[in-house]
């Protein structure tokens, strides 16, 4: 396992044993949802279901297609917010 990866572990795992897990995700999903990151998503599905038909499109492609957009898109101020309460709950 690489460090990083066992960083990212040892967080979640100090995470759920403080009951801040859920807290947290539910706090970054009220950014993201406030920071028009939702909405500029389900725009972008709209889109690849016009482009495509809807008869052509499963869910598995449009995960495919709308997830590199989802995570290159999330705004660095919500993501930034979000890891600083992160590192401040395990402090």
């Amino acid at each position: 396992m690489s460090k990083d990866a066992q960083m990212r572990a040892t967080i979640n795992q100090k995470l759920i044993e403080m009951g801040e897990r859920e807290r947290l995700k539910e706090l970054l999903r009220a950014k993201l949802i406030e920071c028009g990151w939702k909405d500029q998503l389900k725009a972008h599905c709209k889109d690849v279901i016009r482009e495509k038909g809807l008869e052509h499109v499963t869910v598995e492609d449009l995960v495919a297609e709308i997830t590199p957009k989802g995570r290159g898109t999330v705004l660095n101020k919500c993501l930034t917010r979000w890891l600083f309460c992160k590192l401040v709950h395990l402090g």
